[in-house]
């Protein structure tokens, strides 16, 4: 089994928890400490990715401000999306060399991770084609992923929809996907879950894929 450290954050602003991956990375890419993944929550937040079209930003600054919600450009691919309260961040800081080098199958990974997590609560979740992340019915996102890999070190990484406000995605284009909607576990169950357990059952699912030495296939 690969070293793999769990780190959980609790609630924490987007800057703060950005901080302390990037300095994770860092560790990481020097070789001074082993593979993390932090699990964690945000405060509101819209965060940019490179290739984001600020059009994608429904909302305008005024009305953004009075709802708390900051933006942010980030690093990791992808367009705008929204954190926050009710909705699990992970962060994998992990290096994929030597026999994980594979960008696909590391995105295909962090999809599996949330697709067994939906399951595990009768959900049958899949992927879409022509779109990274965890879907409902190929029409509802539960589950983002917008990665940054350096030197074959990951970074930033996934949100799963637990409990989020699933009205503060009307703000923007989540991903830029015009088409779909956005979704979350208790929003598909129609009744209360448990945050933390649901993080337990990521937590066991994340170890299950990125500790083991010879990880399933996607």
């Amino acid at each position: 089994m690969r070293e793999l450290e769990i780190i959980r954050l609790g609630r924490i602003g987007y800057r703060a928890g950005l901080e302390l991956m990037e300095q994770r990375l860092e560790a990481r890419t020097k070789g001074l400490v082993p593979d993390a993944i932090f699990l964690l929550e945000h405060d509101p937040v819209l965060t940019l990715g490179r290739r984001a079209n600020l059009q994608n930003i429904l909302a305008s600054p005024e009305r953004l401000q009075s709802l708390g919600i900051e933006v942010v450009e980030t690093g990791r691919g992808g367009d705008v999306t929204y954190h926050g309260p009710g909705q699990i961040v992970g962060y994998p800081v992990i290096d994929l060399a030597p026999d994980r080098k594979d960008v696909r199958r590391y995105v295909c990974d962090l999809e599996k991770v949330m697709m067994r997590v939906s399951a595990s609560y009768g959900l049958q979740a899949g992927r879409v084609e022509g779109h990274i992340g965890c879907w409902i019915e190929g029409q509802r996102k539960i589950g983002a992923i917008g990665v940054r890999i350096s030197r074959w070190c990951t970074s930033h990484g996934f949100a799963f929809n637990v409990t989020s406000n699933l009205d503060a995605f009307s703000l923007i284009v989540p991903c830029g996907i015009r088409d779909k909607g956005v979704t979350s576990l208790a929003a598909e169950l129609g009744r209360e879950v448990s945050l933390p357990t649901v993080m337990d059952q990521l937590e066991a699912e994340l170890r299950a894929t990125f500790a083991a030495d010879r990880p399933d296939r996607c």
